[in-house]
Formats: C-alpha cells, sequence, structure tokens
C-alpha cells in the first residue's frame, strides 16, 4: 500500500461522529449566532486513533522515548526528527500494539506560544503551562534523557501541541475504563508522554452545538509537540498504533509525515499586545434582570428551613462579537502577561472552536503517591495602592460570609482526600492568594495516596468542587441544570494533563471560547450563600470577565457609546 492509499484508509477508518441531544433552544434565542458551521474551522491535521475503542485493561506492547542529538535552533530539530520519521517507516517496532515519541533538544529557549503560532492553524491543538508560583514548585520537573527518568532535567515551564497520535474522546460520561485507556499508553519510564485535555463540567446536561465536538471529554497525545523549558526546549514527534482496532504502525507513520510536513521551521516571537479592536456586541445569559432572579430563587431555597442546600455557584455566558476576529493564540499569549500564579490553558479539537483560559485553581497534582490540592473561594478587587489593597486583604480574611463560602470548599476537599489518602495536611488553612486583578481566600491540602490507581476515585470525588458548583453537590448541580440557559461545556471542569507517573489538573475557570468568524463567548460565575446580593455578584463577574476584555483590548467605539 503507498503512503497516499494508507493515508487515505486511515482517513475513512478515523471518520466518526457524535450524537448529541438538540441545543437547547433558550440558548439558541439568546445567541443566534451559534448556529456554527464545520466549514469555519481549521482543517485537522491528519486522521487519528481514538484510544478509547482499544482494550482499556490490555497494556499496549510498548512504551519508548528515544532522544536524538541536540541541536542549536528549531529548524534543525525538525529536519533532524523528520529524516528519524522517514528511517522508522521501514523499521517498524516487533509490537501489535505501542507509543513511541521521538525527541530533540533544542539549545536555544523558544516559547510555546510562538511556536503554537507560528503553525498553519493546524488542529487538534492544545497548550498547558504551569504557575510560575506555585506551592509545589516541582511539579513539572522531568527528564529530556530517553527512559531514563531518574535523570531531572530543566523545569518544563509550557507544552504546545499540534495533531494527534492518539485522542480519547467520547459522549458518554468519563469513567474508569476511559481512564484506563488513557493511562495505557503512559508510562513512569516515559514521563513526557502525555495526555492534555479536558472533561465536560456535568456530562449529563445538554449539549450545545458549540461544545459538540469535544464530546463528554477529550484528551490528546499530540502527534508533534513543543516543551518549553526554563533555558532551552524540545520538539517531539509521537507514533502511538494498536492493530487490533486497525490503526496500524504504517497508518500511524503516515498521518504522522502528512502532519509535520505542514509544520513550520521558522518561528517568529509573538507580539503579548493585541491590536486594538471594537465590540459589535456584548450580550449575557442571563440577562441582568434574569440573574437577579435566579439568585432570589437560589436565595430563596437556601433560607428555607427544610432545604441540605446552603451554597450553590451561579454562572453567566456573554458573548462578545468584534470587528476582527479573536486570535487564540494571540488571546492566549496575552493571558500570560498576567497569569503569573495562574495555569493557562488551551483546548482545540478538530472542527471546534477554542477553548482557553488561565486558571488560578488546582484541582489536584498527583506525583506518584504524593497528591496536592487547594481550596479557593471569596473574592476581592486588588487595591488601587498597597495601603488600599492591604485593607481590601484585611477585609476579606475577617468576613464572616466569605469565611463561611471558603470554608465550605476547604473541609469538602479535606474529607475527601481523607477517604482516600492515610494522611492529609491542611497547610496553610486560610491565606489571602493575589492575583493581577483579584484576590481569593486560599488553602492547600496535600495527602499520601494509598494506592496511584486511586486517581480515578480522586478524580470523580474532587470534581466538581464546591467551589465551581455548590454544597451539597447533588443539590447545587440539580439548581444548576435547572436555572442556567446555557451549557458550562468545560468551563469550570478538569483541564490539564495525565502522565505515566503524575497528573496535573487544574479548574477550567477564568475561560472562554474563540475561534475566527465566532467571537468569544466568556464564561464566569460566583458562589451564592445566605447574606448574598445579586448586584454585587453581577459585578463579581464583570471584574472576574476582565482579563478577558482587558487582555484583547475590546473597546466600545464612541458611536456605539452615545447609543447606550
Amino acid at each position: 500500500m503507498t503512503a497516499a492509499a494508507a493515508a487515505a484508509a486511515a482517513a475513512l477508518l478515523c471518520t466518526g461522529g457524535f450524537i448529541v441531544p438538540e441545543l437547547r433552544k433558550g440558548y439558541l434565542r439568546s445567541f443566534p449566532q451559534l448556529r456554527v458551521s464545520s466549514t469555519r474551522y481549521n482543517k485537522p491535521c491528519s486522521s487519528a486513533m481514538n484510544g478509547c475503542q482499544g482494550g482499556p485493561h490490555i497494556p499496549v506492547g510498548t512504551v519508548q522515548t528515544r532522544t536524538l542529538p541536540a541541536v542549536s535552533t528549531h529548524s534543525l530539530a525538525l529536519h533532524s526528527l523528520s529524516s528519524s520519521v522517514d528511517r522508522l517507516r521501514s523499521d517498524p517496532p516487533p509490537f501489535p500494539s505501542g507509543i513511541l515519541r521521538l525527541q530533540v533538544p533544542i539549545q536555544e529557549k523558544i516559547e510555546a506560544t510562538d511556536w503554537l503560532h507560528a503553525q498553519p492553524e493546524l488542529l487538534p491543538r492544545c497548550f498547558f503551562s504551569s504557575r510560575s508560583q506555585s506551592g509545589d514548585s516541582g511539579s513539572f520537573v522531568e527528564s529530556v534523557n530517553g527512559d531514563d527518568s531518574s535523570l531531572e532535567g530543566p523545569n518544563l515551564v509550557s507544552v504546545a501541541g499540534i495533531g494527534a497520535a492518539v485522542f480519547f474522546r467520547h459522549i458518554h460520561p468519563f469513567s474508569f475504563d476511559d481512564w484506563k485507556s488513557i493511562k495505557r499508553f503512559l508510562s513512569k519510564k516515559c514521563p513526557l508522554i502525555r495526555a492534555y485535555g479536558g472533561i465536560r463540567f456535568d456530562p449529563r446536561a445538554e449539549v450545545s452545538s458549540e461544545w459538540k465536538a469535544f464530546g463528554s471529554f477529550y484528551f490528546v497525545v499530540p502527534q508533534v509537540e513543543f516543551n518549553e523549558l526554563e533555558g532551552s526546549s524540545v520538539l517531539a514527534a509521537t507514533i502511538a498504533w494498536d492493530n487490533a482496532i486497525s490503526w496500524t504502525w504504517e497508518k500511524a507513520i503516515c498521518a504522522l509525515q502528512a502532519t509535520m510536513c505542514q509544520v513550520s521551521s521558522i518561528v517568529v516571537r509573538l507580539s503579548k499586545e493585541v491590536g486594538d479592536m471594537f465590540v459589535l456586541s456584548n450580550s449575557h445569559v442571563p440577562n441582568k434582570a434574569s440573574w437577579d432572579d435566579a439568585v432570589n430563587q437560589a436565595l430563596q431555597i437556601i433560607g428555607r428551613a427544610d432545604s441540605p442546600l446552603v451554597k450553590v455557584v451561579l454562572a453567566r455566558s456573554s458573548r462578545v462579537v468584534t470587528t476582527s476576529h479573536i486570535d487564540p493564540i494571540a488571546s492566549l499569549a496575552c493571558l500570560q502577561v498576567e497569569g503569573q500564579n495562574a495555569y493557562q490553558f488551551l483546548l482545540q479539537p478538530p472542527d471546534a472552536p477554542a477553548f482557553l483560559g488561565s486558571t488560578p485553581e488546582q484541582l489536584f497534582h498527583r506525583k506518584e503517591l504524593c497528591i496536592h490540592s487547594e481550596a479557593l473561594a471569596a473574592t476581592r478587587a486588588r487595591g488601587g495602592s498597597k495601603a488600599q489593597d492591604l485593607q481590601i486583604e484585611l477585609d476579606l480574611l475577617s468576613s464572616p460570609k466569605d469565611d463561611f463560602e471558603f470554608s465550605i470548599v476547604r473541609e469538602s476537599i479535606q474529607r475527601k482526600l481523607e477517604a482516600l489518602c492515610s494522611t492529609v495536611l491542611v497547610e496553610p488553612k486560610k491565606t489571602v492568594r493575589k492575583l493581577p486583578r483579584i484576590q481569593h481566600l486560599y488553602a492547600q491540602l496535600s495527602g499520601r495516596l494509598r494506592s496511584e490507581d486511586d486517581e480515578f476515585d480522586i478524580l470523580s470525588s474532587l470534581h466538581p468542587t464546591p467551589a465551581v458548583c455548590g454544597f451539597p453537590r447533588e443539590e447545587a448541580r440539580l439548581l444548576i441544570a435547572e436555572t442556567e440557559m446555557f451549557d458550562r461545556g468545560m468551563y469550570a471542569s478538569p483541564v490539564g494533563w495525565f502522565g505515566g507517573k503524575e497528573t496535573e489538573l487544574a479548574v477550567g475557570i477564568r475561560s472562554a471560547l474563540v475561534d475566527k468568524g465566532f467571537g468569544g463567548l466568556i464564561y464566569a460565575g460566583v458562589g451564592i450563600v445566605g447574606g448574598s446580593n445579586s448586584s454585587l455578584e453581577w459585578e463579581e463577574l464583570d471584574l472576574k470577565m476582565s482579563q478577558f476584555t482587558k487582555s484583547i483590548k475590546v473597546e466600545v467605539p464612541l458611536t456605539e457609546t452615545k447609543k447606550s
């Protein structure tokens, strides 16, 4: 079979779709422009293997990392990688299934956002960066020296990827078997082979059109990946195959070569400022009147003597349409400017807008048996001066309402960790985490798992936390489903990566859906407890959205301002 024929056959084998419920009518009336067309989205890199179709409990035949000699530039790394992939075609491993990563160290630092922006909009694509000021500073220290994971190299700052060596997606809720399907392609010996992605907030909720391509969950091991280190870089290519699901080594090699021939060797520094653009429309779901009704309804339920509900997190979706398209990668780069002490992420499957954000909240980080999580709740703006900022911090620390909301989150996470850990430590129990625009009450929790296989149980137990759903969880979830008129999708959901010896998942808040011709859907939520005020909570939504509206410099033209 020729390379072209193999690629064509692979495309036929991997074509598939999802059967999803119809878009919620109330949401479609509010946002009629969301009747999206698949022709708007960028072209997929190549066909790929859906790992969910394989046997989740059958290990793949081999998991390997091979490190090629270091080079001085990205273009040399791309040439070295392409030549090695070409040679591999005639030398297949003697295994019916497996995953192989080839990596080339580059003796210069290139920012991962610059690399991703230089690629010609190949899909799928993903990005994930560490927090620059994390309490767990060692979470991204990994080896770039082949299979020897005992040799620790430079800190991994950010990862960008295009194409899919293997992806994992389904319409059913993320299950233990799905988790095992991902883990079968990962190994402690190859710590940089990771699956990046996210999970829906509520897989039982109706799926709207803009979230359809994400499925109930979407994770991907990139075909071509760029690792930004503290003082250098790594370019990598990954091949995954499984004869049992008709994705052979030959098809995998053809798909990788099809992607690599589209990778740009030239990487140009991306501006951290996006040119001014004007807002044509800015609409909220719910609007202010409906928001007031929803908050008051929640307060009535919370205040009833027979109601177990003590907190619910209500969210808002704000659609921004601008005069020029919003570039997801440029927006991501701008978010990084203010992204200290936060994770930046981007996930864009084929035929989908880009889901991106800058979230301060960690769901959990597991490294072997050690696990870290955190409680983050209650919000205040930053002060205009040091004195004002300190006074706001003291008000936040002394507020009974905010302490109550925060304690619900911290104690819930602590109980769930204690159910699966031999020991749990909460330190600090209550402090303030300051971000460029806002500040929150914060606590860090750490524990030791009894088994690494408890990772799925930790994920299932922690998500959604009271910080993004409410308490008790099921009562809050039902009220959200009844009250909110839009699909949260992956907003406020686990986003991040699974690895062989460690996993890190953040909470996808401070996030948006962005694409050419699509504008942006910006999401924000607030916790409602006894004593909440709907107008103050509405202002908090605006504050949380500001990192997006400021980062893309959206401005209303003077004529539009007068009209309003």
